[in-house]
């Protein structure tokens, strides 16, 4: 039999009806006993317009509050909530759509005027969802662990994206494992840069909810604006990836973040070591972690007390998951394999990818990494994104860590060239922080790397192309 605990959100709001749940950087809040009644109202208006038990809704906004409300009301009907991301166009979002089944699409009232060539059966905005009359309807009062919450896409960038299930048990072994490893304060503010249609940010609105912990919910990032509510607001934790950090750090200069933050939780990828040394000389508590949308967000993190002597690990796995590398030896680099129960259990619909990817209950991550003799993990890079030069394995995150260590450099991002000699060759992507020639950056690569990974190209642009968490997204780097 599934296991079966109180619906979340009701427990939290009785054992905390006063406690902020939300904090807005316009200074609005909203306690546990009102995100419960705001939820419990929106849920029966969704039934009013016929969302039950196994439906699938869209949700398509920015971070704010009538979208928390709307995960949350989701959940006392036991609909599932398909969220998708707000940069995407047109036809990948009719994709998604159809992919994944949605019966009804919610959408920011700023939104609406871009949905117009939208797919749904039925469309109404979270403004036009306050006329709609509450149903009389016997709402949630236990959650299923088993049960599916949530599907989220993934980026798409070998194929069409696949649609990840999260259970409710995904989502609460998630929070659990993570506050075993990071602990819990009583005085803990986390912050959201990252959009809640993303895994990080769903995560951490979850987690909000079963520790009693208030969320401090942004738009979307703004360095200023981070560093302001770090300075002034007393966060303990941010969500970031590693642009985020460089730019924070920008704007810290020489002054330092108040001791009350304890935690800048770092995912998205390998971060250039530089970075990490200099977060460290600055007392800044980065934490590296590594996870990702099929594991309901970090599977691993650098705990506290690691940070230091493991500067460039992402650390062991939380305690309620396991990982191994597909060529296991010390410092064997391999893909890296993962079970635990945080993990999803597939993809919607698709056996095919489900197939791929389990392999004797494990989960094949498509990440490149090693172990270290300690048992510390190292990221070095997506599969996907590794360069085969004449033979030899290069690995792009490498040489962006190299050459971000250039004052000059303000970011960089490598990707791989077709090469009739070599079959792929490096090429850098440099946004400059003033000004540097190609000249400079060889002489200053070629005294760190080995001459097959020196990038055969330096081209400077004036930015990165990203997707909507920050993160790097180096299939877009080279067009010719």
């Amino acid at each position: 039999m599934a296991e079966i605990i109180p619906h979340w959100l009701t427990k939290q709001a009785d054992l905390s009806p006063e406690l902020i749940a939300i904090e807005m950087d316009n200074g609005m809040t909203v306690t546990f006993a009102e995100l419960k009644e705001r939820s419990q109202i929106f849920a029966r208006k969704l039934a009013q317009v016929g969302v039950t038990e196994g439906v699938h809704v869209g949700i398509l906004s920015t971070n704010q509050v009538p979208m928390v409300v709307a995960i949350h009301a989701l959940s006392y009907l036991g609909a599932v909530g398909v969220m998708l991301n707000t940069r995407l166009t047109d036809e990948e979002l009719n994709y998604q759509l159809k992919d994944a089944e949605v019966s009804l699409l919610l959408t920011a009232d700023h939104l609406k005027d871009s949905t117009n060539d939208l797919k749904a059966e039925k469309m109404k905005t979270f403004s036009e969802m306050e006329s709609v009359i509450e149903k009389d309807f016997t709402l949630k009062s236990e959650l299923h662990l088993d049960d599916i919450f949530t599907i989220m896409y993934t980026s798409g960038t070998t194929g069409f994206p696949k649609g990840v299930i999260h259970t409710y048990g995904n989502h609460w072994w998630s929070a659990i494992s993570s506050a075993l490893n990071l602990g819990l304060n009583k005085e803990d503010k986390w912050l959201i840069p990252l959009p809640v249609f993303h895994v990080s940010g769903l995560s951490t609105a979850i987690k909000s909810v079963i520790y009693g912990m208030p969320i401090y919910l942004m738009e979307k990032f703004d360095a200023v604006k981070v560093h302001e509510a770090i300075m002034k607001k007393g966060i303990t934790i941010v969500s970031v990836v590693t642009i985020m950090v460089q730019r924070l750090m920008e704007m810290l200069g020489d002054q330092s973040y108040p001791t009350s933050l304890r935690c800048l939780l770092l995912g998205g990828g390998p971060a250039p070591k530089p970075m990490l040394k200099r977060a460290k000389e600055k007392n800044i508590p980065v934490f590296q972690s590594y996870g990702m949308t099929e594991t309901a967000s970090q599977l691993v993190t650098l705990s506290p007390k690691d940070a230091l002597e493991k500067v460039g690990s992402a650390g062991k796995p939380l305690f309620s998951a396991q990982l191994k590398i597909s060529e296991h030896a010390t410092d064997q680099i391999g893909e890296i394999l993962v079970k635990g129960p945080m993990v999803t259990k597939g993809y919607f619909k698709n056996k095919e990818a489900n197939e791929a990817a389990f392999t004797g209950g494990w989960f094949s991550t498509g990440d490149l990494g090693y172990l270290d003799a300690d048992g510390f993990l190292y990221i070095v890079d997506r599969r996907k994104d590794l360069i085969i030069s004449g033979g030899e394995n290069i690995y792009p995150s490498e040489i962006e860590s190299v050459l971000s260590g250039m004052e000059q450099i303000l970011e960089v991002g490598v990707a791989g060239k077709a090469d009739e000699v070599w079959g792929k060759v490096p090429v850098a992507f440099v946004v400059k922080k003033r000004e540097v020639t190609a000249e400079e950056i060889y002489a200053y690569a070629k005294n760190r790397l080995a001459k097959y990974k020196l990038p055969k190209e330096i081209r400077f642009v004036d930015e990165l192309p990203r997707n909507a968490s920050n993160k790097l997204v180096r299939n877009k780097l080279i067009n010719d």
